[in-house]
């Protein structure tokens, strides 16, 4: 689209939003266009908390991938959960089936099962509670159990078992990843750039593999990353995860450098939500994310539990 179909895009849906009374939530890894419409930005668990507080609108549509859509109808059951593309399938997510968490909890009954909220409504239905990476050291610091089956990210397990030493955290499955943070590799070409600018730093999401995580400055979720930016006196800054990040970096800090460890690290789940279909959803209040009455009964003990140990 042109800058000025752009516009005018944008426009209506401010328009739809005021006339139908709508929230519009979107991911930190949607696209700027996107972003800048939405009435709340931000990462997994600023949202989850959002998605809980919502008492004026009964329409919420949600610019994220499947995931975050289910979370939302799980945390409002009365309202109605739109996500502009039903194709927008997080690969991580996919990779912890119920199946998978059942025999993990055979074969280490005493354990607690966290599970990371990129996951289906099925899997947090199994779940002992659920984390994001914002709080994932937190929530596990906490539990009664020394040992802890963590799923679906490896690399998540292992940044926050380097924070919590004293647990013994197995990831399930044994090579659960986000294809998008894999693209960084051991951090060479981020470490490049911080070189040529000398001052700088490194942020990384805990997705990373744990080889970039060491070379870091801070290992921080998307919000983390985003409150870094701008309570550090640094002037650049490289930044370790989903492009759509350095989109509103660059859009809502001014003064201030940011550029992405890796133009390449694009999630192709996350574009698939656009400004077309966000309109349309909001027009036309469809398609209708529903996680069935039971499911969501079951799914929301282990999300509240987490937002109820990470106030």
């Amino acid at each position: 689209m042109s800058p000025l179909e752009t516009e005018e895009l944008q426009r209506r849906i401010l328009e739809l939003k005021e006339e139908k009374g709508a929230l519009l939530l979107a991911h930190n890894y949607q696209v700027g266009e996107i972003q800048e419409v939405a009435d709340f930005l931000g990462d997994s668990l600023e949202l989850c908390r959002r998605a809980q507080e919502v008492e004026e609108a009964d329409l919420i549509v949600f610019c994220g991938v499947d995931f975050m859509a289910e979370t939302a109808s799980i945390l409002n059951p009365d309202k109605r959960i739109v996500i502009p593309s039903l194709e927008a399938l997080c690969p991580l997510a996919a990779m912890l089936p119920v199946e998978v968490m059942r025999e993990a909890r055979r074969t280490h009954p005493d354990a607690a099962f966290v599970v990371y909220v990129n996951t289906s409504a099925e899997a947090k239905a199994e779940a002992d509670v659920v984390c994001t990476s914002a709080n994932a050291a937190e929530v596990i610091s906490r539990l009664d159990e020394e040992t802890v089956l963590f799923g679906p990210d490896k690399n998540l397990a292992w940044y926050a078992s380097r924070r919590v030493p004293e647990k013994t955290i197995i990831p399930v499955p044994v090579d659960g990843h986000c294809y998008v943070h894999r693209l960084f590799g051991d951090g060479s070409e981020a470490l490049e750039l911080k070189r040529r600018h000398p001052g700088s730093e490194l942020l990384v999401h805990p997705e990373c593999d744990p080889e970039f995580q060491l070379k870091a400055d801070h290992v921080l979720s998307t919000g983390g990353i985003y409150r870094r930016c701008v309570e550090s006196d640094a002037k650049v800054f490289i930044i370790g995860t989903e492009v759509g990040m350095v989109s509103r970096l660059r859009r809502e800090i001014p003064g201030k450098t940011f550029l992405p460890a890796g133009e390449h690290a694009v999630c192709s789940a996350m574009k698939m939500i656009t400004l077309e279909n966000t309109y349309r959803a909001l027009r036309d209040e469809k398609p209708i994310l529903k996680v069935p009455d039971e499911l969501a009964k079951r799914a929301r003990a282990p999300i509240e539990r987490m937002l109820a140990m990470s106030r």
